[in-house]
């Protein structure tokens, strides 16, 4: 009897302890869920921005009168305070950011030298300026997203702007030793020329709507007449070449 209970209960033991076996066994299949990125820079924005540019303007000139002629470069050291808005749209691929921004500045970068040129006994002594008033960019962006939310980025394009260039001051016209003519002037001139930028910056978004960036540019304005006279035997000119840097933080509002 003791034996026909073990024999029992050892086989019970045993069909359950196979069923438990089969039923511990579970199927999994788990994939790797890839992180989802916090902030997506595609879309609009518009924003604000300021902050203070300098550079060189330069003033090539000649000067000619009775055979003898003169020639040179007045150079300035420029600078001021600027500000203004921006707007533009950004393409995100993965890391990578696309884009295009247009600005608008107001600004006061100004230079001023004096001016003395002298060939003989004939003179051309005054004072001479060129101050941006206004300028703005087309330009196209191409940025790498260092974390989501940091964004490094190149920029260029085109470049646009007004200067305002004046020369003031007395000259004197000479032959043969004697002063033939003598007079003062006073002009001024307004240019709005084309020319070309490039640069770099940072961007953080702060919010998913709100973003502080930090931008350095490099603009040249090219190469504009701001002074010429001939008259009397004498032939005088000054052209006005620009060229400067900015660096500016603006603000963003992506929409």
């Amino acid at each position: 009897m003791n034996k026909y209970f073990i024999t029992t209960a050892a086989a019970a033991i045993l069909s359950a302890s196979s069923a438990f076996s089969a039923d511990a066994i579970i199927y999994t299949d788990i994939s790797p869920i890839a992180p989802v990125s916090s902030y997506d820079w595609s879309g609009g924005y518009i924003g604000l921005n300021f902050g203070y540019g300098g550079g060189k303007a330069k003033h090539p000139y000649g000067l000619t009168f009775q055979g003898d002629s003169l020639g040179g470069s007045l150079d300035m050291n420029s600078s001021g305070f600027l500000g203004g808005v921006q707007a533009g749209w950004n393409f995100q691929s993965d890391r990578m950011v696309y884009g295009l921004e247009a600005d608008f500045q107001g600004a006061n970068i100004e230079g001023t030298t004096s001016v003395s040129l002298n060939e003989g006994a004939s003179s051309l002594n005054g004072e001479a300026g060129t101050k941006l008033n206004w300028f703005g960019t087309v330009r196209a962006r191409l940025g790498y997203t260092v974390t989501d939310r940091f964004l490094a980025y190149a920029t260029g394009g085109l470049a646009y702007g007004s200067t305002k260039s004046f020369m003031n001051g007395q000259m004197t016209c000479a032959a043969n030793g004697q002063v033939i003519c003598t007079g003062s002037f006073d002009e001024s001139v307004k240019k709005t020329k084309a020319g070309w930028t490039v640069g770099a910056g940072v961007e953080y978004a702060v919010t998913n709507n709100w973003s502080v960036k930090t931008e350095y540019l490099y603009t040249d304005l090219g190469k504009a007449n701001v002074f010429s006279f001939n008259d009397l035997g004498m032939n005088a000119a000054i052209d006005r070449k620009f060229n400067f840097h900015t660096a500016r933080i603006g603000f963003n509002y992506k929409f």
